[in-house]
């Protein structure tokens, strides 16, 4: 029973934040629908792809991209048009909210598709409701809005987002570390990160291997390998290879 009241309580706020903003209804969005003296009209429906709700006496009726007022406001009108009711009184409540979503993807623990409320609009907050990025994610996600893409740092300021947008967490820049270190492989690549910094992120060098005796491998400008000796305060680049050597003695 308190779970129930707890789930009507969240709903009715949900509802009132959602009419006190001005949003628009949209498809999946369900309401219900009142007539003021009469009760045989009350009816909950939901919006179909179309946009469109089916009501007693009206029938099928446009009401998204509409607000829950300008919904009431159209119903109304439609009874008076058909002669059902002289001056129709029309309330619509929200009963589910669907149509303010935004789509996950990428690497993120639960990719999918996540509901929008004034408590959890953020970008850091939807995320985290996708259970966090990736290991091997980027802070830097794509956010595409109106068919424009967004590049926005997780770590910066706070980001709102709109329902039916879709966020991308893109793979982040990687490394790779092989030879005399203790955890040879790939690792993610952090801004300014220097040489000594991805051997200590591998672990450390053996005893058997030497930190004069570094090599690096990155792709040139014209798409070729290049090879150099690497010194612990060079910095590195996305796809860098270190390969530590051996000690000579």
């Amino acid at each position: 029973m308190k779970r129930i009241a707890l789930g009507l309580l969240m709903l009715a706020v949900a509802a009132g934040a959602f009419a006190q903003s001005g949003d628009k209804l949209g498809v999946g969005d369900a309401v219900r629908v009142t007539v003021f003296q009469q009760p045989d009209l009350t009816t909950e429906t939901r919006i179909t792809d179309k946009g469109t709700v089916t009501l007693p006496l009206v029938g099928e009726l446009k009401i998204a991209g509409l607000t829950l007022a300008g919904a009431g406001t159209e119903i109304a009108a439609a009874l008076k048009r058909g002669k059902y009711l002289n001056n129709p009184q029309v309330n619509v409540g929200l009963v589910t909210l669907r149509s303010r979503q935004v789509s996950v993807l990428g690497l993120v623990a639960r990719p999918g598709r996540y509901a929008l409320d004034d408590s959890s609009s953020r970008l850091a907050d939807v995320i985290a409701a996708a259970g966090g990025v990736a290991e091997t994610g980027s802070d830097t996600v794509t956010v595409i809005r109106d068919g424009k893409e967004h590049k926005v740092d997780l770590l910066g300021k706070p980001f709102a987002l709109k329902g039916g947008e879709t966020i991308h967490v893109e793979r982040a820049p990687m490394f790779y570390i092989y030879g005399e270190v203790t955890r040879s492989g790939a690792y993610r690549l952090e801004p300014n990160m220097t040489v000594m910094q991805a051997i200590a992120a591998g672990g450390g060098i053996t005893p058997r291997g030497s930190d004069r005796r570094l090599k690096l491998r990155r792709t040139g400008p014209d798409g070729k390998p290049i090879e150099a000796d690497a010194r612990l305060r060079d910095a590195l680049q996305p796809n860098d290879v270190i390969f530590v050597r051996e000690s000579l003695f």
